[in-house]
């Protein structure tokens, strides 16, 4: 198995079939062999049923018991994956599935690449409103002073990872919600993997699924305990 894409879905009904339309469009002409796995994070609407209307194999479709969080359903579906390389890809598409190649372009430099908006080479072609944007870029300034990660971008939804160094992280991996982003890369890290940027195509969705508020203030504490727990091991 050459690629598995993970795709996390939440309240993906109206979104999912155009964006799996479309990975499977590009995939079956560019990959020798590959699967998508859609991990569905305890949807009430009609997403696991549409996700189940594409043929199996490729999309295998996954279900976590009770909403956990983006973390959560990544863990459980790249777990599952099999694929020498896995793509992390959220449900919107907010990055063209057709940037894999982008990414794939530095398999030599590193074992985990994170698509990101904020490095050269990177396209933003629909910002998110502004107070999002600079809630993005305090979060990131966090990171950096609390020594957690000294990447630019770390909260893009497309990520590229060996398969093998994939599925050692995230059989590690603790934090369930939008945070796990920030773990991941310190994992990655700590067991001497290269992380690298590379800056992607991004198009804000304006249904995200992120709430400013809560979701801001649920991440603020994961990466403290996180960094706590950090220091308690030295």
């Amino acid at each position: 198995m050459q690629l598995s894409v993970v795709i996390p879905a939440y309240e993906e009904e109206a979104r999912l079939g155009g964006t799996l339309r479309q990975i499977l469009s590009y995939l079956e002409n560019q990959v020798a062999s590959f699967e998508v796995l859609v991990v569905d994070d305890g949807s009430t609407d009609g997403t696991v049923e549409l996700a189940r209307s594409f043929p199996n194999p490729p999309i295998d479709v996954l279900q976590l018991d009770r909403n956990s969080g983006k973390g959560a359903a990544l863990k459980k579906g790249v777990l599952e994956s099999r694929g020498e390389w896995v793509l992390l890809c959220d449900a919107d598409l907010s990055t063209p599935i057709e940037d894999l190649e982008t990414l794939r372009s530095r398999e030599a430099d590193g074992e985990l690449i994170l698509g990101s908006r904020a490095v050269a080479h990177s396209n933003v072609t629909r910002h998110q409103p502004l107070y999002r944007e600079l809630m993005g870029k305090t979060f990131n300034g966090i990171l950096r002073v609390l020594a957690l990660a000294e990447e630019q971008d770390t909260q893009c939804g497309f990520k590229l990872m060996r398969g093998d160094v994939a599925r050692e992280l995230f059989a590690d991996l603790t934090i369930e919600r939008f945070a796990f982003d920030v773990e991941l890369v310190c994992l990655a890290r700590d067991k001497g993997y290269r992380v690298v940027e590379q800056g992607v195509r991004w198009e804000n969705s304006p249904e995200s699924r992120v709430h400013p508020v809560r979701d801001s203030l649920n991440m603020l504490g994961d990466v403290l305990r996180l960094r706590l727990r950090r220091l308690m091991r030295r």
